[in-house]
């Protein structure tokens, strides 16, 4: 890693967590979140359309937000904004934001319980689902997602995601075209063939049980 990649990262990381800090009400302080007003209803209006009321998308290549953290969604959020991220339409939403917003989305985010994929079409592959089981394993997934795969904190929760979303962001890792405030995706993936990555994705977004775990900040 880059010298000047580090201090990038290492800066990203430490905005969202002085973001994040700023929204926690004073010791004895009355009153509510921001995620606990109007944001839910700003998310309603703003982003449910693609996301899905209760954070579950049903539109190709739009991530599930259900269950998702809010350390991560702010850290998103503010890569957006800055333009950090590649994507026309969140780049759209999020550059009109201003910093509260980021708490204020982020925070609603993280209410948002994990919502169960809909039952597939067709049992899955049991073989497909052992070699991704496998490939998780090896290349360390559980170590920082969690054996449940709900992540924590910086570090979001794939389980169940859609699968076309984590075969994208996968192969984006793999190639740096995706960008994160770390490395760490792009150093796991970089020798792990495209083939895996599909198979990876398989496994992750039919992984059993993800629902059970509620959601953390």
């Amino acid at each position: 890693m880059s010298k000047g990649f580090l201090f990038i990262a290492q800066a990203i990381a430490g905005i969202a967590m002085t973001l994040l800090a700023s929204a926690a009400p004073p010791a004895g302080a009355q009153g509510t979140q921001p995620a606990q007003g109007g944001y839910a209803q700003r998310y309603a209006a703003v982003c449910a359309s693609c996301h899905g009321a209760n954070g579950r998308s049903d539109m190709a290549g739009t991530p599930v937000l259900a269950g998702q953290h809010s350390f991560y969604a702010i850290t998103q959020l503010f890569l957006f904004r800055e333009g950090r991220r590649d994507n026309p339409a969140m780049s759209a939403v999020a550059k009109t934001m201003k910093d509260e917003d980021l708490r204020g989305f982020s925070e609603f985010i993280a209410t948002l319980p994990p919502v169960p994929a809909a039952p597939p079409a067709a049992p899955p592959d049991a073989a497909r689902m052992a070699r991704g089981q496998a490939l998780a394993q090896t290349h360390r997934c559980v170590i920082c997602h969690g054996a449940d795969l709900s992540g924590g904190q910086q570090v979001p929760r794939i389980a169940q995601q859609r699968e076309d979303y984590l075969q994208l962001t996968l192969h984006g890792f793999r190639t740096g075209k995706r960008p994160g405030y770390t490395q760490a995706m792009t150093e796991a993936l970089s020798g792990i063939p495209p083939e895996d990555l599909d198979t990876l994705a398989y496994y992750v977004a039919r992984f059993p049980g993800a629902a059970a775990r509620p959601p953390g900040k």
